[in-house]
C-alpha cells in the first residue's frame, strides 16, 4: 500500500528530474529540421517507395494501448515528452503550453480561413509552420512520420488572408521499456515492447478573416467527425461512419471526398481497414482494442480532386473549397476513446 503523500513525492522527483532532462534535450535539438540522434526512426524512412496499407487490422493488448495513448498526447502541443536516458523512463506532461500546433509535413489548403491557432496567419509559409510544427514532435520526443515517407517533397506557400488551412500531424513514438505519462494530474506508469507507435491527427484553421461560407464548411466538417466517432463500438459496421458523416453533410448540401480516406493506424503507419467516408457495402466490424483514423473532407463544390505536377499538391476540380479534421480513436467497451484529442 502506498501513502498519497509517497505518491506525491514520486511524483514531484520524476517532474524535476525530467524537466532538467527535457532542457537538455532541447538545448542540444534547437537546430530546426535536424533529427537528434535519440530518436528512433520508424523502418520506412530509408526507403524511396510509400510503404503501401498494411494487410490486417491493429488491435493491442493492454500494454500497446498505453503506447498508442502515449503516441496520441505527443501529436499535441500541450504535451512535452521526456525520455530519461539513466532510468529508461519516458514522461508526457500534457498540462504544459507549447505555442505550436498540431501537425506535420503534410497539408491541404483552401482560399478560405483559419484563427484557433495564433502562429497561423497572413504573410507566413507553409513551410514556416512545417518547420514550427517539426521542432514540437521531436520536443515531444517523437519522430514526423511522413518526413522520408516514400520520398515526397514538401511544398511552400504563403498563407493569405481569408484561407483555411488543415494541418496534419503524424507521430512515431518509440517508447522503452518504462514510461511516465502525467496529463490533467493523473499519473501512471506502463512496460511497453520496444516498438514504434504512430499518432495521427488533423485539423483545419482560419487565416485571418474568414467568411461565413468557409467558417460554416469548417464546423460542418467538424460535426461529421464527432458525429462518426459518437458511432463507434465494438461490433458496428464500418460503412455506418460512411453512412453517418454522409447524412450530415447532405443536410448542409456539401460533397464528400471519396479518394481521401481513414486508415488503421498503429506499429504502422497505415493498415487495414480502410475506413471509407461516404455511403458505402463495405463489410467489416470494428473489435476491441483496434486503432485507427477517421478523416473526412468536405467540399463546397466539386469532390473530384486534381493532382498537380509535383505529384503531391491535390486541389479541388473547381477550386472550391475544401476543409478537413481527423482523429486516432481506440474501440472500448463503452464505444470510442479518442487518443489525440489535446
Amino acid at each position: 500500500m502506498i501513502l498519497n503523500q509517497d505518491i506525491e513525492i514520486i511524483f514531484v522527483e520524476h517532474i524535476l528530474a525530467s524537466i532538467a532532462f527535457l532542457i537538455s534535450v532541447l538545448s542540444a535539438c534547437f537546430s530546426s529540421g535536424r533529427i537528434p540522434s535519440h530518436i528512433p526512426r520508424p523502418p520506412y524512412v530509408k526507403s524511396k517507395k510509400p510503404p503501401g496499407i498494411a494487410s490486417g487490422p491493429e488491435v493491442h493488448d493492454e500494454k500497446g494501448i498505453e503506447c498508442m495513448r502515449a503516441s496520441g498526447k505527443a501529436c499535441c502541443p500541450s504535451s512535452s515528452v521526456c525520455w530519461d536516458f539513466s532510468e529508461g523512463a519516458f514522461l508526457i506532461i500534457s498540462s504544459l503550453y507549447m505555442p505550436v500546433f498540431t501537425s506535420t509535413a503534410k497539408f491541404h489548403l483552401s482560399s478560405g480561413e483559419s484563427g484557433a491557432v495564433s502562429a497561423v496567419e497572413p504573410g507566413i509559409t507553409t513551410d514556416e509552420i512545417d518547420q514550427a510544427v517539426h521542432q514540437m514532435i521531436i520536443d515531444n520526443g517523437a519522430y514526423p512520420s511522413p518526413l522520408g515517407y516514400g520520398g515526397f517533397q514538401r511544398v511552400s506557400r504563403v498563407l493569405e488572408d481569408g484561407d483555411i488551412i488543415n494541418i496534419d500531424v503524424t507521430v512515431y513514438l518509440n517508447i522503452p521499456s518504462r514510461f511516465w505519462v502525467v496529463f490533467n494530474a493523473f499519473t501512471y506508469s506502463t512496460d511497453c515492447d520496444v516498438q514504434g507507435y504512430h499518432g495521427d491527427t488533423s485539423a483545419t484553421y482560419f487565416v485571418g478573416e474568414v467568411d461565413e461560407e468557409a467558417r460554416n464548411l469548417v464546423k460542418v466538417t467538424t460535426e461529421c467527425l464527432d458525429k462518426a466517432i459518437s458511432i463507434c463500438a465494438p461490433g458496428v459496421e464500418f460503412n455506418k461512419i460512411g453512412k453517418t458523416i454522409h447524412d450530415h453533410a447532405d443536410k448542409h448540401h456539401y460533397g464528400v471526398v471519396q479518394q481521401f480516406v481513414g486508415h488503421g493506424v498503429g506499429r504502422v503507419f497505415h493498415s487495414d481497414p480502410v475506413v471509407l467516408h461516404y455511403r458505402n457495402n463495405g463489410r467489416g466490424r470494428m473489435v476491441l482494442n483496434q486503432t485507427f483514423t477517421i478523416e473526412p473532407m468536405l467540399t463546397i463544390g466539386s469532390i473530384n480532386p486534381i493532382m498537380w505536377d509535383d505529384n503531391w499538391t491535390v486541389v479541388t476540380e473547381d477550386g472550391s473549397l475544401s476543409a478537413q479534421f481527423e482523429h486516432t480513436i481506440l474501440i472500448t467497451n463503452d464505444g470510442a476513446e479518442i487518443l489525440t484529442q489535446c
